[in-house]
């Protein structure tokens, strides 16, 4: 919990705070509105490319080229970053070390920049690629370092009982992590993982930076090609909201899913108590001691 249960008057204030916000917000796009009408902003003509199947598709295959950069860039940022939250974790000093550095250098970079470093750098020092290639190396080197960071906190939250079982078993530190304590990590913090997944997605809006024909550089082309670049613009805003929307809708459903307390049943002909325990019977050596 980061702050208290509001109390009944709490809740008045909240409601009360909440109303006064709405009518603001909705004077304001009213206001909005009218100021569009007045300058004709929204006459049918300026929004007719949106029945137009060919500029439709062209947005689409902008989404389709954006949705392929979030795909390939959160594959790989996945990957080296649960390699670096291990590293970060790992018994060797040297290890540690470069995992810990790798992980606080991309951190600090802003993605922006980064981005533009990687497409017009790397040409200029004879690396020859495609621009999606730039982008998703981009967004990939910095997403990592987060990810890294959700995986590293999702092994720290392990009980320590379940390392020390398995090195008592003869597991290595690799073998406990890919084993033991990485699967569990995984599935503990998979709803902040889809969360971070909806920033790279976002994020992935940087590529027109260096002319990527995703979806925002397309819309930017169709906006000027159909003189409507206002009206392009809201209908890619759209666009994104609705990807995003249902990215946090399955986010939302999994961290229900989460917090649902797990129902043990019993096995046909069993007794309805769920553990040896419960029926107040102790097992030890093959040998049932019963409770009394």
């Amino acid at each position: 919990m980061l702050y208290d249960v509001p109390g009944p008057r709490g809740r008045r204030r909240i409601l009360v705070g909440s109303i006064v916000a709405a009518l603001v917000i909705g004077a304001l796009a009213a206001v909005a509105l009218v100021r569009l009408a007045h300058h004709g902003q929204l006459d049918a003509a300026r929004w007719k490319f949106v029945t137009e199947p060919s500029i439709l598709r062209y947005l689409m295959f902008g989404l389709l080229n954006t949705l392929k950069v979030a795909a390939v860039a959160g594959g790989l940022a996945l990957a080296v970053g649960a390699l670096m939250a291990v590293g970060r974790l790992a018994p060797s000093v040297l290890v540690r070390a470069g995992a810990t550095s790798y992980v606080q250098f991309c951190r600090s970079l802003p993605v922006l920049p980064l981005i533009l470093f990687i497409g017009l750098g790397f040409p200029e020092l004879g690396v020859r690629l495609p621009a999606f290639w730039f982008l998703v190396l981009g967004l990939a080197l910095y997403n990592s370092a987060v990810f890294a960071e959700i995986f590293r906190a999702g092994v720290v939250s392990l009980p320590r009982g379940q390392r020390e079982a398995a090195y008592a078993l003869g597991l290595t530190y690799w073998g406990t992590m890919r084993l033991v304590l990485l699967p569990q990590a995984v599935r503990r913090v998979l709803p902040a993982t889809l969360s971070q997944f909806v920033v790279l997605l976002k994020d992935s809006s940087l590529g027109f930076v260096i002319s990527y024909p995703e979806l925002l550089r397309r819309g930017q082309i169709t906006g000027e090609f159909t003189h409507s670049i206002l009206q392009v613009y809201v209908v890619v805003a759209v666009i994104y909201i609705i990807v995003n929307a249902t990215l946090s809708y399955l986010v939302h459903r999994l961290e229900r899913r989460q917090k649902r307390a797990p129902i043990v049943r019993p096995a046909a002909g069993a007794s309805p108590l769920s553990t040896p325990t419960d029926r107040g019977a102790v097992r030890a050596g093959g040998k049932e001691l019963t409770g009394r």
